[in-house]
């Protein structure tokens, strides 16, 4: 068997494609499903295979498409209670797949309804071990709790995962390769490696979660310092238990308006551009989520500040992005609560300040200093010993506990989420100044 991973970057997920014989089995397929349809071109091969490790909360996947595009069988597991044709695939149950077999492992921790897809061809022996063991890490266990009509608790999950990692792995060689579905940088788990893939042997010799202790002392190491759960966790999760719609019907039922002026009063504008263009001129109501590459988390903090089914407008810089951007807002599911995208007129009025830093630092206390890094961070050590924490997830809710008697500096650990931060209070604080410190920040570290 040949298997193929492919990565997306800003999400930090690996999905798979494994070709036998002519035939393709995919493995937690992210939202668009054309680079499979591609490799399956290229390689000759008829994809009849979907396997879903379980509901992913982090992106929306692409099984159903496939599904209906292919004839592709789904397979997951029975505890999902999945809406969607599928084929029920637990412990016991076998497919064969060209020349290799594919069997399930219920293995539960992240989800209740997580499994293990094994596959064998031969000597070689793959495991697609989805949310449940990443390279150098497991899954968290926390995220079922605001997943809708799908809830289990943290630490019931916590105790599965410890049962999970300690027997049900223990007969699979030590040259079985891991392939996860995620890797560092995703908030699917916490201090995983920037390794794409590993073998058992590698994990059960440096793996944390594989170390002989008690069930009491796993559940409190996995437990803490976990990060944010997104807004969007549990609506995606729902998504991919119903089944998603086409991906792309839905990214281009959007409407396109060029050299706006104004949008629709009261509802969100969400812009992606720079921050210095985004400072320079913008919409009324606007927030600025870059995203200029992959590099930015563009998906992740559209889905932790705007929440779902939340209707908002897109600004894009230029036409040249509406296919990209469509695609990472889709990732998440938000492409339906899309008024509409659009692109600005050189008069629009909406304008911020920007900071003259070498007065913030020889007058700090004339200043209210916002901290929205992430509570782990600020747990690490505050930049500012006088600033007020809200992590910038969070901001929306609580900007209402920030005094407005002297302006406003917003800082991260970079420069990226300071944007987003500044510009929420400057849409909300319409009688107090704001300023975003942006990559001044290095300065003071």
């Amino acid at each position: 068997m040949t298997i193929k991973q492919f990565k997306d970057a800003p999400l930090a997920h690996y999905s798979y494609a494994i070709v036998s014989d002519g035939k393709m089995a995919l493995v937690d397929p992210s939202r668009n499903p054309m680079q499979y349809y591609q490799y399956a071109e290229e390689q000759n091969a008829e994809i009849v295979a979907v396997f879903e490790t379980h509901p992913h909360a982090d992106f929306v996947s692409s099984h159903m498409q496939i599904h209906e595009e292919t004839g592709a069988t789904i397979y997951v597991s029975k505890l999902v209670g999945a809406d969607y044709p599928h084929q029920s695939f637990d412990e016991g149950d076998e497919v064969k797949i060209g020349k290799a077999s594919f069997s399930a492992r219920n293995t539960p921790g992240h989800s209740p309804d997580s499994i293990t897809v094994v596959a064998k061809d031969g000597e070689d022996t793959a495991l697609f071990t989805g949310d449940t063991l990443f390279i150098g890490n497991v899954g968290r266990p926390d995220l079922r709790e605001k997943a809708g009509n799908m809830k289990a608790k943290r630490v019931e999950l916590a105790k599965d995962m410890y049962h999970t990692i300690k027997n049900k792995f223990t007969d699979l060689p030590d040259d079985a390769v891991v392939y996860p579905a995620h890797g560092a940088g995703s908030l699917c788990g916490k201090n995983m490696s920037d390794a794409s893939s590993s073998t058992l042997g590698n994990e059960r010799m440096g793996n944390w979660a594989f170390k002989e202790q008690t069930e009491e002392e796993f559940v409190e190491e996995i437990l803490k310092d976990q990060p944010f759960i997104p807004s969007y966790f549990g609506f995606n999760v729902d998504i991919n238990k119903t089944g998603p719609e086409n991906v792309q019907r839905t990214k281009w039922a959007n409407k396109l308006q060029l050299d706006v002026t104004s949008v629709e009063e009261g509802v969100l504008v969400v812009d992606v551009r720079d921050a210095d263009d985004f400072k320079s001129g913008h919409l009324a109501n606007s927030i600025n989520i870059m995203a200029r590459s992959e590099s930015d988390k563009y998906e992740t903090w559209l889905g932790a500040i705007v929440q779902p089914e939340e209707p908002f407008y897109l600004v894009l810089d230029s036409v040249d992005q509406l296919e990209g951007l469509l695609e990472r807002t889709a990732k998440i599911g938000y492409e339906k609560q899309i008024k509409a995208v659009v692109t600005l007129s050189q008069s629009v009025s909406k304008t911020m300040e920007k900071l003259d830093v070498e007065e913030f630092k020889n007058h700090q206390d004339e200043y209210t200093i916002v901290d929205i890094r992430n509570n782990s961070e600020v747990e690490e050590g505050k930049i500012f010993e006088s600033a007020i924490a809200i992590p910038l997830n969070e901001l929306r809710d609580r900007k209402d506990e920030l005094p407005k008697d002297k302006p406003l500096v917003v800082h991260c650990a970079g420069g990226y989420r300071s944007a987003a931060g500044s510009s929420i209070l400057d849409k909300e604080f319409k009688d107090a100044k704001v300023f975003d410190l942006s990559d001044a920040i290095k300065d003071f570290q």
